[in-house]
């Protein structure tokens, strides 16, 4: 296809969750020509990744013909891509064997990539697929922030260091945040969370990532739907000699049965906020421990940053949740963050500041969009490709 054909083409850009699949055809002034959402995807005893490979079939068996044809380049979201993968990379087979190498660096998340790859390549087999990286936007973290406290064999023999997440949503945040505010990106110093069933919060300064509460895996950091975020490292041996429990319902535990879902039995922060008006000390429990892990970071990543132009709120939750934003923000008026009450009650979407005109800096919502940003970075890049 030509450099003409592209630019009057469309991008196909497929996201998939732990248990979601968002599917969209962008053209080239990102226009949305098709948008598909299916959510509550669960494989029960079939391999990971069937029931995703199952609906993205479906969604793509069903598109227009026309559609189709004008599609000339899917992009993939994958969580992990290790040390190996930190840009856009096309696909092929020794690629997707690389990538089921590093599967166990992402068990919820990169098995499903790769089965939904493998539909979309039956589908489109002549058209060219990359696969864009959530871990990419992390990569020049510093040193300090990067590694843990391990002897230098650990990092160098097994790859243990931290490599972030939710990269693309904090890319789509960043770009739309400058172009907000007609400033470079590369001037922006910013706090990014991303809240939704799985949560992060991203210091960036000078449009980079200099720390990130996900580590090694999307395990790490904060208190999500189901994942324990932050706990003592020597808990895992505790319930190993004490529980009785193996490696491998050890990590079903901290990734599927903990977080907010183990705390007061539901991950849903709308039902969390309902139990709660009826009296549930367990809700209030939850949601006490949720807002407070999330402040534990911003004042560590506010003195990190020393000067903060935005604090930006994006996923499902940072985007909807007029209480948790609420309860964050709380008394933050000395370090320069002044919440309008009456602007974060407000039933809004899209893009919008939150902030009072007074405040030193900046408070915004961002709603998430990884398929646009998937489809900007790819053309991006396949421009760079071709010169």
């Amino acid at each position: 296809m030509t450099t003409d054909e592209q630019d009057r083409g469309s991008w196909l850009a497929i996201n998939t969750g732990s248990s979601s699949l968002k599917l969209a055809i962008l053209d080239a002034a990102d226009n949305r020509l098709c948008d598909e959402v299916v959510e509550a995807l669960t494989d029960g005893d079939a391999p990971p990744g069937s029931a995703h490979a199952r609906a993205l079939d479906a969604l793509l068996t069903t598109l227009p013909q026309g559609l189709k044809d004008s599609i000339h380049a899917t992009a993939h979201r994958v969580v992990h891509g290790g040390d190996q993968f930190q840009a856009p990379t096309p696909i092929d087979d020794a690629m997707l064997a690389a990538l089921q190498r590093i599967e166990p660096l992402a068990p919820l998340h990169n098995p499903i990539a790769v089965a939904c790859i493998e539909v979309a390549r039956r589908h489109f087999p002549y058209r060219p697929h990359y696969a864009l990286f959530d871990t990419a936007f992390h990569r020049d973290l510093p040193p300090a922030a990067r590694d843990y406290a391990l002897p230098a064999w650990c990092r160098q023999e097994l790859g243990i260091r931290r490599y972030g997440f939710h990269g693309l949503s904090v890319a789509h945040a960043l770009r739309s945040l400058a172009e907000a505010t007609a400033q470079p990106a590369e001037r922006l110093n910013l706090i990014v969370m991303h809240l939704g069933n799985g949560a992060s919060i991203t210091a960036i300064r000078n449009g980079h990532s200099v720390a990130t509460s996900m580590g090694m895996t999307p395990l790490e950091g904060l208190v999500m739907g189901t994942r324990t975020g932050d706990i003592d490292p020597a808990i895992p041996g505790i319930l190993e000699r004490r529980g009785g429990l193996s490696s491998e319902e050890i990590d079903h535990l901290l990734n599927h049965e903990s977080g907010l879902i183990g705390l007061c039995g539901t991950r849903d922060l709308r039902e969390i906020h309902q139990a709660i008006d009826q009296g549930s000390e367990a809700a209030s429990m939850a949601l006490a421990m949720y807002v407070h892990r999330i402040r534990h970071y911003l004042g560590g990543y506010l003195i990190n940053l020393g000067r903060l132009d935005a604090l930006v709120f994006t996923g499902g939750v940072g985007e909807h949740d007029a209480i948790v934003r609420e309860s964050v923000c709380h008394d933050l008026n000395s370090v320069g963050l002044v919440l309008d009450l009456e602007a974060n009650r407000q039933d809004h979407r899209g893009l919008r500041a939150l902030h009072q005109p007074h405040s030193p800096a900046g408070i915004w919502v961002v709603p998430a969009d990884e398929e646009l940003e998937m489809a900007r970075q790819l053309q991006e890049h396949r421009l760079a490709e071709t010169g």
